[in-house]
């Protein structure tokens, strides 16, 4: 029996959060062209944010924000769209200081963008180990220092980090696991660091959610995707929305006493263990409030 909880009819995003939870705030997320940042993006703009979007394709960010436009049409005056690379530092000092003259203020930064490829450690190049950490690390570095020294340093904020499921490793993506695991530890110094300003600094870790960016994979990789869900104690892949849902809570007032710690969204894989067989799944419930979620065909059985 599998009993799904999904938007309804409307394209506008069903948020298990009140309405106008971020009115009069500003969001940047980076990464938001495309998966799990557009996701969040559209359910931020349900919940009344001024959205900051950043990403590398402008195509990309203009799609989003066309969407946005067709389904939230009184947010069209709080959208900034800002091409930008985040490995480089220049580009994202740039970029944070074209957002806070745009719109003032940036009370909340989701650090999404990201990227890695599958390969086994003694295969992958210096270039393409530098690519990873340099992208996932070293740009969620710069974003979240740019946002602190420009804006929060002085207004506070609340900063959230993406992860991924590296408990114990990340074989066939060594680069990324090494990268990810850098953000653990940069999440957990900041939000020591930066405390005392009133900026907190958590992190969400998502385990195998069918996001489209999946599609990107080759053939042979998504053949081992498609039985991943087997190893999941809830015996199924995490939609976008139950990604997106836990870095908007991160970001939002409810969890304001909450800093420096890391919200698995992963269905328990790390719970798992080689001596207790997963049964068949009895029953599935899962959360889907974004009507334009478009799960990836890779994974399609």
């Amino acid at each position: 029996m599998k009993d799904r909880v999904n938007a309804s009819a409307s394209t506008r995003y069903r948020s298990v959060f009140r309405p106008g939870l971020f009115d009069g705030k500003a969001v940047m997320v980076t990464g938001a062209g495309s998966g799990l940042g557009r996701c969040t993006a559209h359910e931020l703009a349900s919940l009344g944010a001024t959205l900051i979007m950043v990403g590398r394709n402008p195509d990309k960010l203009t799609a989003v924000r066309d969407e946005l436009n067709a389904d939230y049409p009184e947010s069209a005056d709080r959208i900034g769209l800002y091409a930008c690379d985040i490995r480089e530092e220049a580009s994202v000092k740039q970029t944070v200081a074209a957002a806070l003259a745009d719109f003032g203020r940036i009370d909340g930064l989701f650090n999404c963008a990201g990227g890695q490829f599958p390969a086994k450690l003694e295969k992958i190049s210096l270039n393409g180990w530098d690519a990873v950490v340099r992208n996932n690390l070293h740009g969620t570095f710069l974003m979240s220092r740019e946002c602190f020294t420009q804006w929060m340093a002085g207004h506070g904020g609340a900063i959230v980090n993406m992860l991924a499921d590296i408990w114990g490793g990340m074989p066939g993506m060594g680069h990324s696991g090494a990268a990810r695991a850098g953000v653990w530890n940069l999440t957990e110094t900041a939000a020591c660091e930066w405390g005392h300003a009133g900026v907190r600094v958590n992190a969400v870790a998502p385990g195998w959610i069918a996001s489209a960016g999946m599609d990107s994979y080759n053939e042979e990789y998504q053949a081992l995707l498609r039985q991943l869900k087997h190893k999941v104690p809830l015996q199924r892949f995490g939609t976008e929305s139950e990604l997106a849902s836990a870095a908007v809570f991160l970001l939002s007032e409810a969890s304001a006493f909450i800093n420096g710690t890391v919200i698995r969204v992963d269905g328990g894989v790390p719970n798992a263990r080689h001596s207790w067989p997963l049964a068949n799944a009895e029953r599935i419930t899962e959360y889907n409030g974004f009507s334009r979620y478009d799960p990836p065909i890779g994974l399609q059985d």
